[in-house]
C-alpha cells in the first residue's frame, strides 16, 4: 500500500511557522538566499518581528515564498533520511513543492517560480473569493452557471468549496445558496479563475524559458489530477493553473483509487489531512511541520 505526500496551500500559514525547521540542514541558507531574491527579510516576515512595506506574512508576495522555502527545507529533510513517496500532490502553491520534490525542477527554480507567481497573483486585484461549507452541490451547479462572474475555484471536498469572481456575483451566489457556512477570504483577487487570464499569460511567459525534467515521482496536478511524469505534460498542467480550479475533491479520490494507505501532508497546519480524514476511508493521515516530526 503506497504514500503520498500532500503540500498544502495558502491558508496554512501562521506566525513562527519558521521556528520548526531552522534547525534542518541548510535552512539558514535557504532562507537568506529567498530574502536576497525577495529584497526583504523573509525569517522575520515569518516570526512577525519585520516592519514596514511588505511586512505581513498573510501578504501573498510573503505566504507563497515562505511556503515554499519551508515544505521544501522538510522534503530535503526527507530525502536524507532515505525516504519517499509514491505519489505527490499540492493544494495550490503547494503543487509547485510537489513539483520540486519530484525532481522537475532545483529549489532556485521554484524560489523563482513562487516570486513571480505571487506577485502576478498579488497584481491581479479587485476580484473576492469565498468558502462555502455544508451545500447541495446541484443547487450550487446551478446558481454558478446562472452567473458569469462566478466560478468554483477549490472543490476541496463534498462539503467545502471556495468561490472565486468579481465581488458581486460572489457575494450574490453565496447569499442565495442554501449552506451552513459562507466565509469571505482576505485574497486581494479571484485567484483560480478567468479573472487570472493575464497574470496566468505573464506567467506562462516565465515557465516557457525554465526546462522541467521528466518527475521521479507521478504528480497529481491541480488541473488535472491523474498521474503524471512527462516534465513537458506537467508544465502544460502548470501554466493553466492560475486560471482553473484546484479539483482537490478528484485528487483525494485518486489518492483512494492508487491505493494509497497512508497522506502525510509536509507543512505547517492539517487543512489538507482534515480533507482527506473526512473524505477518504482508509486512507491515514501524518502531518510533518519541523524537524521534531522528523525526530531530528
Amino acid at each position: 500500500m503506497g504514500i503520498a505526500w500532500v503540500f498544502p496551500g495558502q491558508g496554512s500559514q501562521k506566525l513562527g511557522m519558521a521556528a520548526a525547521v531552522l534547525e534542518l540542514p541548510g535552512a539558514s541558507e535557504r532562507f537568506a538566499a529567498a530574502s536576497e531574491l525577495l529584497d526583504r527579510d523573509l525569517l522575520a516576515i515569518c516570526a512577525g518581528d519585520a516592519e514596514g512595506e511588505l511586512s505581513d506574512l498573510n501578504d501573498t508576495r510573503n505566504t507563497q515564498p515562505a511556503l515554499f522555502v519551508i515544505e521544501s527545507l522538510l522534503v530535503d529533510a526527507l530525502r536524507a533520511q532515505g525516504r519517499s513517496a509514491d505519489l505527490v500532490a499540492g493544494h495550490s502553491l503547494g503543487e509547485l513543492v510537489a513539483l520540486y520534490a519530484a525532481g522537475v525542477f532545483d529549489v532556485s527554480t521554484g524560489l523563482r517560480l513562487m516570486k513571480t507567481r505571487s506577485e502576478l497573483m498579488a497584481g491581479a486585484g479587485g476580484g473576492a473569493m469565498t468558502a462555502v461549507m455544508g451545500f447541495d452541490r446541484g443547487e450550487l451547479a446551478q446558481l454558478v452557471a446562472a452567473n458569469e462572474g462566478v466560478v468554483i475555484a477549490n472543490d476541496n471536498s463534498s462539503a467545502q468549496v471556495v468561490l472565486s469572481g468579481t465581488p458581486e456575483a460572489v457575494a450574490a451566489v453565496s447569499g442565495q445558496l442554501t449552506c451552513k457556512r459562507a466565509i469571505p477570504l482576505a485574497v486581494s483577487g479571484a485567484f483560480h479563475s478567468p479573472f487570472m487570464a493575464q497574470a496566468a499569460a505573464a506567467f506562462a511567459t516565465e515557465l516557457e524559458a525554465i526546462p522541467f525534467a521528466d518527475a521521479a515521482i507521478p504528480v497529481l496536478s491541480n488541473t488535472d489530477p491523474s498521474p503524471e511524469t512527462s516534465g513537458a505534460a506537467l508544465k502544460a498542467r502548470l501554466r493553466n493553473q492560475m486560471t482553473t480550479g484546484v479539483r482537490w475533491r478528484e485528487t483525494m479520490e485518486r489518492l483512494s483509487g492508487e491505493g494509497i494507505a497512508t497522506a502525510v501532508e509536509i507543512g505547517p497546519g492539517a487543512v489538507l489531512s482534515g480533507l482527506i480524514k473526512r473524505s477518504c476511508e482508509g486512507i491515514s493521515t501524518a502531518q510533518i511541520a519541523g524537524a521534531a516530526d522528523l525526530g531530528l
